[in-house]
């Protein structure tokens, strides 16, 4: 055929029992991905009692995490293009619930540090792919939406896993170990893979319009059934096939500024949120409250976050998504420097609270963000390439955090913080595009049940 038109026929569709069904398959894994991630943090206190780790060894596992991850973006972006997103996204959550399972076994931090990187990849791998995924199978109108209702369901792996903590960890000298292996629970992901497609648009890029077709083909009699004849699509644009994305596409005059816009917007996050929540455990611990109580705080503060991502539910296809990214950041920046200016029990959890709320819906956005400013062709390598660096710019983060804190002490770490953040907002209020899409006009149903 000459053109199975992916994108306008995945656009008419209305919202429909596929569409929840690969919400919430892609929610189950963001939901592992967020109770694996912070995994470390959570033991660290514990492990500083048993194998004497220091703040500077935590840095340094924390750190080569990051540089996990960044070779888990860069590797998913190439990986995804070549096998496809579905395939793709089951192979990466797969690895990264492996080595979580491995890091059960640990025996001393080196190890540990070992696994912990390893799962990093994974996890870091799956995210690009999971967000590109949700971006090419959802209506352009309400992706937004919907990659933030991923994150509400998915972000609840945090506090989950903070709770869990909580619970395990105080047990014996054994149980933090339970903390990983709740984490390796992400693999039966597996168990949704028959009811997952494989993107039409990702087939249709390669020139695929056959097999592109038949997907479509399959989703359209689902959607029919169940909500009725489909207005017709737009007219096909006229592209040639894609072929694979050499990295110097990226400095192409169209590609080079959403690449160092994003590039901006993913090293702020990391460094800005992780910095934040890889460390806060183990500074409170240090400055005089318990590995029990440090903890449970933390396990409180991350109540908020699917909030957050259920408030950016709300505006991400309401209001411009630059717009939400700056004001979110701002805030974020604001509450992260009042958490470390208090010592109050109460004002940690409050403060916290918001740094989380904020944080997790400016991670949804992003995550819609980011995608939107490239085309199908560079997608997946520039998500790739600028969500990798981010992950990587935090190899030197908490080595900054543990110097200033070593330095000159625990309120200079969220100085630091709060001032990456609003480097990030300044970044995008001045040089953010716009997204937000227009609505499709609506065409006439067609009179057949079945697909064009």
């Amino acid at each position: 055929m000459q053109h199975a038109n992916a994108a306008n026929r995945l656009d008419r569709l209305p919202i429909s029992r596929f569409h929840k069904t690969t919400l919430l398959a892609v929610a189950f894994a963001y939901f592992f991905e967020f109770a694996d991630i912070n995994s470390f943090a959570t033991t660290a206190p514990k492990l500083i009692d048993l194998w004497g780790v220091t703040v500077d060894q935590v840095a340094y596992v924390t750190s080569l995490s990051f540089v996990g991850m960044f070779l888990g973006s860069i590797a998913a972006g190439a990986v995804a293009d070549r096998w496809g997103r579905k395939k793709t996204l089951l192979r990466t959550t797969l690895f990264f619930g492996f080595f979580s399972f491995v890091s059960v076994f640990s025996w001393d931090v080196f190890s540990l540090g070992v696994f912990r990187v390893l799962t990093s990849a994974g996890l870091s791998a799956m995210t690009v792919v999971a967000v590109i995924y949700v971006n090419e199978m959802y209506p352009a109108a309400v992706r937004g939406k919907y990659q933030a209702y991923a994150m509400v369901i998915g972000i609840c792996g945090t506090p989950a896993t903070n709770l869990v903590a909580s619970l395990v960890v105080p047990l014996s000298d054994w149980s933090w170990r339970l903390v990983y292996l709740w984490g390796a629970l992400g693999v039966l992901l597996v168990l949704f893979s028959k009811h997952l497609k494989e993107s039409p648009r990702w087939h249709e890029s390669r020139g695929d319009h056959a097999a592109a077709d038949a997907v479509l083909r399959e989703i359209e009699v689902s959607v029919c059934a169940e909500k009725g004849p489909l207005a017709e699509p737009a007219a096909p644009v006229e592209e040639p096939p894609a072929v694979k994305a050499p990295l110097r596409l990226l400095l192409q005059k169209r590609y080079l500024a959403p690449t160092l816009l994003l590039t901006v917007l993913w090293v702020t996050q990391t460094i800005g949120f992780f910095g934040y929540s890889s460390f806060a455990p183990t500074l409170l611990a240090k400055e005089g409250f318990s590995v029990e109580k440090s903890v449970f705080y933390i396990a409180l503060t991350t109540v908020g976050a699917p909030l957050g991502s259920f408030l950016a539910s709300l505006v991400t296809d309401r209001f411009e998504r630059k717009w939400c990214l700056v004001a979110f950041g701002t805030v974020i920046a604001l509450c992260g420097l009042l958490y470390g200016l208090t010592f109050d029990p109460v004002l940690i959890v409050v403060f916290g609270f918001l740094v989380n709320l904020f944080e997790r819906g400016y991670t949804a956005l992003a995550y819609a963000y980011s995608p939107e400013l490239f085309d199908t062709r560079s997608r997946s390598l520039g998500t790739g390439i600028t969500y990798g660096i981010g992950r990587l710019s935090n190899a030197a983060g908490p080595l900054i955090i543990a110097s200033l804190y070593n330095r000159t002490g625990y309120q200079s770490v969220f100085y630091f913080i709060a001032g990456v953040w609003m480097v990030g907002a300044v970044a995008l209020a001045v040089f953010g595009p716009r997204t937000r899409p227009r609505r499709p006009a609506v065409r006439k149903p067609k009179a057949v049940t079945s697909a064009s």
